[in-house]
């Protein structure tokens, strides 16, 4: 079989664990190209050490001598800084694992498109922020979008190359979170600890708060408008609180293929790694007897009022969309370091909606970064008002 070369952008996170654990399982079939993490410089370098990693990079430049010290000789090249980051994402390499969290993923991801390579993509703000321009940039330079959210994948899987043109619904199904049937008053006295354990996924805090407030369902509401422009209205939520349906394609025929597995994100990896050929994983196959049955139920926006508020600002476009990404950065953040409550989150979010000056469409990456800027500045100062 013919060795493939893989750089991974965030090696030391969920998806680049799980992207490395598939990896380890075969290892004579990959060369690892760069591996980078924005500090965990003893864990970057273990990992660069395992997989004989031609380059190991972290974003934050301070790190980078005990990322040096701990690696202990020079054969594995180092380097350090933002932009070190985009020099790695722009080496040449069969695929490409985007997973930097945040807006710091987004030069990364477009060094790696302006390659014109394959590029797995698992950096929700890349499209959520910037989906105009990078989509843009992907055509430009004929790069491969493969997505690495588990619901693009099931989508991505579904449409099987099917023309965008004979689908009638695009269904993202949301498991609702670990306070999904709680109370508003429960809701407002929420824990981060509480809010970041999900019943059926592993995945990082801040992700895994955005599944709670389902925010992080809006969020994949615009990737999936990016990434399958049937169009707004042909897209919709559906709480599916199993986990075992990850989304599903209903075409005019009246037919609906729906993609079903594990909840174990090395299902999505692997199918992007493999693509277009499939590849073996340790994940367990579904009991479906065991499982018992399915659920599903519309979104209660009345309690989680994310899913509304990222719907108008795509509908609404222009800087909207980053606008809705940054300021919830921000008030997460200040919810995991108990700043704020939970049910602040969603009311930062749309006030920095309600009291930005939204501006037209970014066009490059740095007016979506100047975009990103300025929400941050605003939410804070709202944050700043409550306390």
């Amino acid at each position: 079989m013919t060795q493939r070369s893989i750089s991974i952008l965030g090696a030391t996170g969920s998806v680049g664990a799980s992207t490395l654990d598939l990896v380890r399982r075969n290892r004579e079939q990959w060369r690892v190209v760069a591996l980078t993490a924005n500090c965990s410089a003893r864990e970057l370098a273990a990992l660069a050490d395992e997989f004989q990693a031609e380059l190991a990079v972290v974003g934050d430049e301070t790190c980078l001598a005990d990322l040096r010290s701990a690696l202990g000789s020079d054969r594995i090249e180092t380097a350090g800084g933002a932009e070190a980051l985009c020099d790695a994402a722009a080496r040449p390499a069969d695929i490409t694992v985007a997973a930097i969290v945040g807006c710091a993923g987004l030069a990364p991801v477009m060094a790696a498109i302006e390659r014109g390579g394959t590029v797995a993509l698992a950096n929700k703000e890349a499209l959520v922020s910037a989906g105009d321009v990078m989509t843009a940039a992907v055509e430009r330079h004929g790069a491969t979008l493969l997505p690495v959210d588990s619901e693009h994948n099931a989508i991505f899987q579904c449409l099987n190359g099917e023309s965008l043109d004979a689908v009638r619904w695009i269904t993202l199904t949301a498991s609702g979170g670990p306070l999904r049937e709680w109370s508003q008053e429960r809701l407002d006295a929420a824990t981060p600890a509480e809010a970041i354990a999900h019943p059926n996924w592993d995945m990082g805090a801040k992700i895994s708060v955005d599944s709670a407030t389902m925010m992080n369902k809006g969020l994949e509401f615009i990737e999936a408008h990016h990434l399958f422009p049937v169009g707004l209205d042909r897209l919709r939520i559906v709480v599916h609180p199993q986990s075992v349906i990850h989304s599903m394609v209903e075409y005019r025929d009246g037919s609906t293929l729906a993609q079903l597995g594990p909840s174990d994100m090395r299902v999505p990896i692997a199918s992007c790694l493999a693509w277009p050929d499939r590849m073996e994983t340790p994940c367990a196959p579904l009991d479906l007897p065991a499982i018992g049955e399915l659920t599903f139920m519309a979104p209660d926006e009345a309690r989680f009022p994310a899913t509304r508020l990222a719907r108008e600002a795509i509908e609404a476009g222009g800087a909207a969309p980053a606008t809705l990404n940054a300021a919830n950065e921000v008030a997460v953040a200040a919810f995991l370091a108990g700043q704020i409550k939970f049910t602040r989150i969603a009311y930062t979010v749309e006030e920095t909606l309600q009291r930005s000056n939204l501006a037209p469409p970014p066009e490059t990456l740095d007016e979506v970064l100047a975009i990103d800027r300025a929400a941050r500045a605003a939410a804070h100062a709202i944050l700043t008002e409550a306390e």
